[in-house]
């Protein structure tokens, strides 16, 4: 039950959304998850600011998962978001954060997990 949410700062593509989708559909392996119940989010155009500076490039990309992983588990993961996002975006990895959420009860379809 993974739940990947971007907040962009660029403007990204159908194509693009696709792209990702797909790519972070294969990484989310490495949470020992499938793509079947992952649902992907994305909200371009967002600002953003680090460091007191705005970003033109940048992101932040939240993984909610069901249960929890290792974190050299998360460690992997994030090291293949941020591939994703510089090959699909061009956006620096040292423009993007990722935070981890464990979560414990999750509802689905009526009824929980």
């Amino acid at each position: 039950m993974p739940f990947i949410d971007s907040k962009i700062t660029g403007n990204v593509s159908k194509e693009k959304r696709e792209a990702i989708k797909s790519k972070l559909g294969q990484a989310v392996s490495i949470l020992h998850k499938s793509e079947t119940f992952l649902m992907v989010g994305f909200e371009d155009q967002y600002d953003l600011y680090m460091g007191g500076n705005s970003l033109e490039q940048g992101a932040y990309v939240s993984v909610s998962l069901f249960g929890d992983a290792s974190s050299a588990d998360y460690e992997k993961m994030t090291g293949a978001i941020c591939q994703i996002y510089e090959e699909e975006l061009g956006i620096p990895g040292d423009h993007i954060y990722v935070t981890y959420h464990g979560i414990h009860d999750w509802g689905w379809n009526g009824s929980n997990f």
